[in-house]
């Protein structure tokens, strides 16, 4: 009995495992290091792709997934084989000019890059 309620512990725990530690601070989604996740306007939700390639991608770097990605969180393949989180079918990105935890820099960037509110 002891055993099996500490595999069903273990399995409700992983399945409650948000992708690359995603969460919500303050309004907005961080990852796990609290540094603020962006999307980009010119991303189409559900499409399974990302706009954001070439010099883009070198000032917004993809958020990987981790290895347990469930709703609202999916998983995108970039061109590049890489793979990327998306939150309700956005991919999501970092600012390379967040230099710190808390740091929303990108917001409103050329009015297409935003804070992810939830």
């Amino acid at each position: 009995m002891k055993l099996a309620l500490s595999l069903t512990a273990l399995l409700l725990a992983a399945s409650t495992a948000h992708a690359d530690d995603v969460m919500k601070k303050d309004g907005v989604l961080v990852n796990s290091a609290g540094m603020t996740v962006y999307t980009f306007d010119k991303d189409t939700a559900g499409s399974g792709k990302s706009a954001c390639n070439g010099p883009c991608i070198e000032n917004w770097p993809a958020v990987a997934p981790s290895a347990n990605v469930m709703a609202p969180y999916s998983v995108i393949v970039r061109d590049d084989g890489s793979k990327q989180l998306a939150y309700q079918g956005k991919p999501l990105y970092l600012f390379k000019k967040d230099v710190k935890p808390g740091d929303r820099n990108g917001d409103n960037v050329k009015d297409i890059w935003h804070v992810v509110k939830d």
